[in-house]
């Protein structure tokens, strides 16, 4: 009978993500955007992925403080930012924070490497008729 072992590790999975939610917390806490922005990324959250870019555009220097942080992710995260900024393009309410980080992947990524991005075309394709 394997369900207390599959209930052990169901648990065991629960506990870890409220531990990495708390986390997420406590960076945003102390403006640890940069880590903050890594792990909203690996619980693939993109409304938490929009608040932490929020925060970020709040701060005094918000733009560039944007991008820094964006510029230091990893080619397989700035791959989901772009993922989830093209559904963030659509609410006029999120828009803003959609260009902004698309203006710094186009700003600080080479054309050759965003044709390497997983998913670019269709992202490209999403974000033509609302940019």
């Amino acid at each position: 009978d394997v369900t207390e072992i599959e209930e052990k590790e169901a648990q065991a999975k629960q506990e870890e993500q409220i531990m990495k939610e708390q986390e997420l917390s406590n960076l945003l806490h102390e403006k640890r955007y940069l880590k903050a922005l890594g792990l909203a990324i690996s619980l693939d959250r993109p409304h938490t992925v929009l608040m932490v870019v929020k925060a970020i555009l709040k701060e005094p220097d918000g733009r560039k403080h944007l991008e820094e942080n964006i510029v230091r992710l990893r080619k397989d995260q700035k791959e989901a930012v772009l993922a989830f900024l093209v559904t963030w393009n659509t609410n006029s309410r999120n828009c803003h924070e959609a260009q902004a980080v698309m203006e710094t992947l186009l700003k600080h990524e080479a054309p050759d490497n965003l044709l390497q991005f997983s998913g670019i075309k269709p992202a490209v394709e999403s974000l033509l008729p609302y940019t």
